[in-house]
């Protein structure tokens, strides 16, 4: 009889093995996701930095990389301690996953604070923005030395079809649109070729209303949205992985020599 439970103990210990293993290898790949749309963000959409003249989409790029490091570091250590049966890391393990839970906990209640107490501070954000990027566009486009600055306008307004800060109009200011013959940047034509921009109608160029800033916008919003429910995800992986940790050690403990 004792033979027998022994064996039904053991049978159990394997499966929590390989279902906390199976989880670790989820978990690591949810980290790789995360690092990975953080190293996506800072190398394909850096040329916007630059734009809005703000620190917070690079500090996000960031902040996403060095969450999914730990992520994937923390995969690999429950790893070793699920394959190896080491108790003592077990809890290490467990202490890591409770500490990026209540961390993302804790991120997550002040972006809520954060937004309900936003107002009319937004609203202010949201201008100073505008400005910024209607005075890169009036003030740099073109300009000598300032050759990523251009190259960034130009797939800005390409890749989301728009023209202009605020509007085609925001051009009118330009210093280089001044001493040329363009209206707008050739970027701003919705077939590009040398010199669309001299006749500025809307069948020529993007009249989208709100202009590049309002697609930047929606774009950080999208983004955002996205990094929301992976976040959620890997919040739910890591309670699911906790509970598993602790019958692990728990049968551990139990088994006998």
């Amino acid at each position: 009889m004792e033979t027998q439970r022994e064996k039904t103990h053991t049978c159990g210990t394997i499966c929590l093995k390989y279902l906390l293993f199976l989880f670790n290898i989820l978990f690591w790949l949810a980290g790789g996701v995360v690092l990975a749309v953080g190293v996506w963000t800072l190398v394909e959409k850096s040329d916007y930095i630059s734009l809005l003249n703000s620190s917070f989409y690079s500090v996000s790029a960031y902040i996403l990389i060095a969450a999914g490091v730990i992520v994937i570091m923390t995969g690999i250590i429950g790893c070793c301690a699920t394959l190896k049966e080491m108790k003592s890391l077990l809890i290490v393990y467990l202490i890591l996953l409770l500490c990026i839970f209540l961390l993302e906990i804790i991120a997550g209640v002040l972006a809520y604070i954060t937004y309900q107490h936003c107002f009319p501070f937004c609203y202010q954000l949201d201008e100073e923005l505008r400005q910024n990027l209607m005075g890169t566009m009036q003030q740099k486009y073109k300009q000598p030395g300032q050759e990523s600055i251009t190259e960034a306008v130009d797939k800005l307004q390409q890749e989301f079809k728009c023209c202009g800060s605020h509007n085609s109009s925001d051009w009118t200011d330009s210093v280089w649109i001044q001493s040329t013959q363009n209206v707008v940047p050739d970027s701003c034509c919705k077939t590009p070729s040398e010199l669309c921009g001299i006749r500025d109608h809307p069948s020529n160029i993007y009249k989208v209303e709100g202009g590049c800033i309002k697609k930047l916008e929606e774009f950080i919003l999208s983004q955002l949205y996205i990094l929301s429910a992976v976040g959620i995800g890997i919040a739910f992986l890591q309670l699911v992985g906790m509970m598993f940790t602790c019958c692990l050690y728990r049968s551990l403990e139990e088994e006998p020599y």
